[in-house]
């Protein structure tokens, strides 16, 4: 218990941080774990508790409090997490009625709901620095963007058939969008001032005096589905889900973000073949993926002859834009990526007892299915982690704790990192159905799957 003591002192002492100069949480405890939490009590509510992820329990040290939460959050279906530890907020997505919340995560409260948002949102990011706000809505056909930093409107509704999702970078200077069952694929322009409308424009808005356009990005997609970015911020990597998706081939492209800026000033003219450098297929599939410095870790499934999809870990080497390994882990749609500590990646699937290895199970086959795969990035290695508890729709890994907190099936899990043991979750275990993870207390903004 000497961390609980010494955080005492700490208080007694009359000061209010605990490390680079973040204010000390009301529940005073260092290594918080928040948990979005659906279908609570009678109301079917959500809410947002907090764990420690260092005792792993849900009470207080000394056992004073029986219990902690984001004071003032009740969204219905709270699904996605985007976590910054550094910025000490959260953004939390409720789908059951489609608000972008923001929590502040040294007061442990709700701070505000965005406003603005055109019906439910089927992807959402904010920048980092919260001025603005990308959000793809399906039902509605549209992507919206609202511009906080302007006293004056401030929110632009851009009309694109099938728009599904949206990848930012962290900055919010390269805006994405893409259309379910499309090739397409499209890029938030702002224009300057007395500029006019690009003439290949989707859409401008507004119509008598446009600020913002989305007009198509040059190139040959094949069902592009997600981006991430590269370390340096230069190049965006354009996942092609392909067959997974309905598409022929999976693949990765490259694209520089110097084309691709929300501000440059020039949009890409009609005519313009490709702004692609280069596109790398991936036979194993390419629907979520990590980048580190050398490396593009991608997840994906790939088509079997019985028709049936198995779920892949392909590594490509950056410098030379080759596969350098290829790894079974889970079927199913891979939602979630996580590096940990122990130089483990933490891949998580939705629907992965659709998969061939469940297939294979059913017919007799020794397999290990489950819906989560931790991969040993020094040695290539993989291990299934136990058997089937249904989706894991959330991974946060718990850094310099060597453990990871995972949300499967509805209830919240924990293993350790240094073999992929299951640890004692007892003393987490929630009421109502847990769906995303977030180590609100990570030294960094990476430590972060939404990205």
């Amino acid at each position: 218990m000497l961390i609980g003591v010494a955080l005492i002192l700490i208080a007694g002492c009359g000061q209010s941080y605990y490390f680079g100069g973040r204010a000390l949480p009301p529940s005073g405890i260092l290594n918080r774990v928040m948990i979005a939490i659906q279908n609570v009590g009678i109301t079917g509510s959500g809410s947002l508790a907090i764990v420690d992820g260092y005792y792993d329990i849900r009470h207080s040290f000394n056992n004073i409090t029986p219990s902690f939460a984001i004071s003032g959050y009740s969204a219905p279906d709270p699904i996605t997490i985007q976590n910054m530890p550094e910025q000490q907020l959260g953004a939390v997505y409720a789908a059951g009625n489609g608000t972008f919340t923001l929590v502040n995560y040294g007061s442990e409260s709700q701070v505000s709901a965005i406003s603005g948002l055109a019906g439910l949102s089927s992807s959402i990011f904010i920048s980092r620095d919260q001025n603005y706000v990308f959000a793809a809505s399906q039902q509605s056909q549209v992507l919206t963007v609202i511009d906080r930093t302007l006293s004056v409107g401030g929110t632009y509704t851009l009309n694109v058939p099938n728009v599904w999702r949206v990848s930012i970078n962290p900055g919010a200077t390269v805006a994405l969008a893409f259309a379910e069952n499309s090739n397409a694929l499209y890029r938030v322009f702002k224009l300057q001032a007395n500029q006019a409308p690009p003439s290949n424009a989707v859409d401008c808005e507004p119509q008598n005096l446009p600020v913002y356009c989305v007009i198509p990005v040059p190139g040959s997609f094949d069902r592009p589905i997600k981006a991430v970015f590269s370390s340096d911020g230069t190049t965006a990597y354009v996942l092609n889900c392909g067959p997974e998706c309905g598409g022929k081939q999976a693949s990765v492209s490259f694209l520089p973000t110097t084309g691709l800026l929300i501000q440059s000033g020039s949009p890409v003219p009609p005519g313009a073949k490709t702004a692609v450098t280069a596109t790398v297929p991936i036979p194993g599939g390419a629907t979520n993926a990590l980048a580190t410095t050398n490396t593009l870790y991608l997840a994906g499934q790939q088509l079997q002859s019985d028709g049936l999809f198995a779920g892949y870990l392909t590594l490509l080497d950056l410098a030379s834009q080759k596969i350098s390994g290829q790894f079974p882990i889970s079927d199913g749609s891979h939602t979630q990526m996580v590096m940990a500590d122990d130089n483990t990646l933490w891949i998580g699937s939705q629907l992965c007892e659709d998969g061939q290895r469940a297939h294979e199970l059913e017919d007799g086959v020794a397999l290990q299915v489950g819906c989560l795969a931790m991969f040993n990035t020094a040695n290539n290695s993989v291990t299934m982690i136990d058997a089937y508890k249904g989706d894991a729709t959330g991974v946060a890994a718990v850094t310099g704790l060597h453990k990871v907190y995972t949300a499967e099936g509805g209830q919240v899990y924990i293993y350790s990192t240094t073999n992929g043991a299951t640890l004692d979750n007892s003393n987490v275990t929630v009421t109502g159905t847990a769906y995303a993870v977030a180590y609100i207390d990570a030294a960094s903004d990476d430590d972060n799957t939404t990205y």
